[in-house]
């Protein structure tokens, strides 16, 4: 989906994002959706459901998170900051209210803003978020430690498809990544409880990087939350497009 891209300046990092339409008539009664993407992507990741989206009538806008796509590098990337970038251009945006969606690093970007904006946030969807630690007790367990044999041919193809997201990501978080991955994250689940909005998590097979038994004590530490598992990889949207349009859509409102 081509849009313009815009950028806005939040302290030392700038944001880029596209957007179907501020103050359209098609947007006007409706509730925006803002689709936020996984680490090493950027925002055309979505295009494909973001098309759907505005078919129905919804204003869509997509953020490149910072380090990505067309957001500038900056020295920090912590978890945290990823959410407080998305709240900052809701608020530059002067959105009421939205729903949210985020796969991956982006799930933490939405639950973030869903936390600290309980008010704003209206539907949050989260697809594959590989969950924190909640203790120094536990050990990080993924469902497989090595790519699937799609995985790898979708990762290629994407590459020759994007090359700009693979070429303007911002390789130095990867540590920074791993390492919030690997630490306990208590102030994450603590802030579970402030989330007001319905939401739904996506979650792959075997294939995926949710750890099942963390997920379920995310569903009932959320007050309305409800699990859906599939049997692909980490990207759902992209590998079963049709059974998460089928999932996302209805509880969207469509």
């Amino acid at each position: 989906m081509e849009l313009t891209v815009t950028r806005v300046a939040f302290g030392d990092v700038r944001i880029a994002y596209r957007d179907s339409g501020a103050g359209s008539a098609h947007s006007a009664n409706e509730v925006p959706v803002l689709l936020m993407h996984g680490m090493g992507g950027d925002g055309h990741t979505w295009d494909r459901f973001a098309r759907q989206l505005v078919r129905r009538g919804r204003r869509v806008i997509i953020p490149d998170l910072r380090g990505h796509g067309r957001s500038a590098h900056t020295d920090s990337y912590r978890f945290p900051e990823f959410g407080a970038d998305v709240l900052r251009l809701c608020e530059r945006l002067d959105l009421e209210s939205v729903d949210l969606v985020g796969h991956s690093l982006g799930g933490y970007a939405v639950s973030w803003v869903a936390m600290e904006r309980p008010e704003l946030v209206r539907r949050l969807v989260i697809e594959e978020q590989p969950l924190p630690l909640r203790s120094g007790d536990e050990q990080v367990a993924f469902t497989r430690r090595l790519p699937t044999v799609p995985e790898l041919w979708h990762a290629t193809t994407s590459l020759l498809r994007h090359p700009r997201a693979v070429l303007s990501f911002d390789r130095s978080m990867t540590g920074t990544a791993l390492e919030q991955f690997r630490k306990p994250y208590p102030e994450w689940w603590e802030g579970l409880a402030d989330i007001t909005a319905p939401t739904l998590f996506l979650r792959g097979g075997p294939g995926g990087m949710v750890d099942p038994v963390k997920v379920e004590q995310m569903r009932t530490a959320v007050p309305d939350c409800e699990v859906r598992a599939f049997r692909c990889g980490h990207s759902i949207h992209r590998d079963r497009y049709s059974d998460f349009e089928s999932a996302v859509l209805p509880f969207l409102g469509h």
